[in-house]
């Protein structure tokens, strides 16, 4: 059995069903989004089925923006419903209105028709929404199969882009190592130096010395940084592999490896002309991990 794809929030997908007399058509369009956001338009009149539509999509669709859009017509195009109590009521508040004013003119028909509530086409009896539902839930269902190959497609594309981003930061990251590795004794010797001008005559034990500064380098050591570093990397590397709903852990990772860069940053800030390069170094890093974060935020 293969392994579930990564997978993009975004996506558009489209379906049309005719059956039972009537024939429905319903698009998807869906948006990065941290949770699941889901809104439905539809014709006035078929409030009855949007709890369905909302459900059957939460048992697919895990996070994201997403919109539905349903069409439906009747296979009689020509069948138009009045609600004749609505325009009862309509009649009686204009009459009402008259009464008050003191004019007299007589209704218009076709501006009444023309009032919210008053007609609607092709709208389902009750006994019909059963039948009507089935319909719904076929065309949603395709829809919804369509929306997911394209949110796996754009997945592999993005999982491809992260890997090649992620590979940037291996290759910066063992960079600072390296340099981080052979500023650490220069680092040392540089600091003795400072403190032996900076006391002058002052007379202090040479090994006291010597372990001041070494306490000191200690403290501008990266090591622990760069091995945490290195485990977000390879557990960052292992959910792409793995794929499935990963977006949340990955941006997780994410912001554990900015929190062990800006450590890293503080560390080195004191370091002379190797410093400098680690500092440069250091900021790339953060440049790349922030791109990761951008693009991270469009997985599932």
């Amino acid at each position: 059995m293969s392994a579930p794809m990564l997978k993009s929030m975004t996506g558009y997908a489209q379906a049309r069903v005719e059956q039972n007399g009537w024939a429905v058509q319903l698009s998807l369009r869906s948006v990065n989004h941290r949770f699941l956001d889901v809104r439905i338009r539809m014709p006035e009149g078929w409030d009855a089925l949007e709890t369905e539509i909302r459900q059957l999509t939460r048992e697919r669709i895990r996070r994201g923006h997403l919109d539905v859009t349903v069409q439906v017509e009747a296979e009689k195009k020509n069948s138009i419903t009045i609600h004749r109590e609505v325009a009862a009521e309509y009649l009686k508040a204009a009459m009402s209105l008259s009464e008050q004013f003191g004019f007299k003119a007589d209704p218009d028909v076709a501006a009444i028709l023309r009032l919210p509530g008053v007609a609607s086409s092709g709208a389902p009896a009750d006994d019909e929404l059963e039948a009507l539902s089935t319909v719904v839930r076929s065309c949603l269902g395709q829809a919804i199969d369509r929306l997911e190959q394209m949110k796996q497609v754009e997945g592999r594309a993005l999982g491809a882009e992260l890997s090649a981003r992620l590979d940037n930061v291996t290759q910066v990251a063992q960079k600072i190592e390296a340099l981080a590795q052979r500023a650490q004794p220069a680092y040392a010797k540089r600091l003795e130096t400072r403190l032996k001008e900076l006391l002058g005559n002052y007379s202090l034990d040479p090994n006291r010395l010597a372990q001041e500064a070494a306490f000191a380098a200690e403290r501008s050591d990266t090591t622990e940084e760069l091995a945490r570093l290195k485990s977000h990397v390879q557990q960052f590397r292992g959910l792409l592999e793995a794929g499935g709903e990963a977006g949340k852990k990955l941006d997780f990772l994410l912001q554990e490896m900015q929190r062990e860069t800006n450590t890293l940053l503080s560390k080195t800030n004191g370091i002379d002309s190797g410093g400098l390069e680690i500092t440069q170094l250091g900021l790339e890093l953060k440049s790349e991990i922030e791109k990761l974060r951008e693009q991270v935020q469009n997985v599932e």
